[in-house]
């Protein structure tokens, strides 16, 4: 391969990989309306200890992981309590931070009144559905007073 031909074909993949992330970010109203929907109604079995139905809006790679919905339940109580058990929370922007995957943002206010952001990597499933396929849970950082 010549200099000038490897010269150019890094030139395409650069610009490649600069478009990649925009066509990632592209997601519908519609898209975000359903992204919405499928969280809350997470939160909402959450919240009435119903883990079939949690367990249900879980990509397969989570279910391969959490084999039952006991034990992705158990998962959720001793490592997301802030999304377990919560006092409120907002829909924020979506973007790509999980993969590449289109990620809600969502600000969670947890039982103790502490703020949390948490990134839910949405995946789209082989029959056009929507699935929670990883969710990331950090400390908000502390207003100043």
């Amino acid at each position: 391969m010549t200099r000038r031909l490897l010269i150019a074909l890094v030139g395409a993949l650069a610009v490649l990989a600069t478009l990649l992330p925009l066509r990632a970010q592209s997601v519908s109203d519609a898209e975000a309306a359903e992204f919405q929907r499928i969280i809350t109604s997470q939160l909402n079995a959450f919240s009435a200890d119903d883990g079939a139905t949690a367990y249900g809006f879980a990509a397969p790679n989570i279910q391969r992981l959490f084999p039952t919905p006991e034990v992705f339940m158990s998962m959720v109580q001793k490592g997301y309590a802030p999304v377990y058990r919560r006092q409120s929370y907002a829909f924020g922007r979506i973007g790509t931070e999980m993969g590449g995957q289109p990620t809600q943002h969502v600000t969670i206010i947890d039982a103790n009144g502490k703020a949390w952001t948490a990134l839910y990597a949405m995946q789209r499933q082989p029959d056009g559905s929507w699935k929670i396929s990883g969710c990331s849970l950090v400390e908000a950082p502390a207003a100043d007073a």
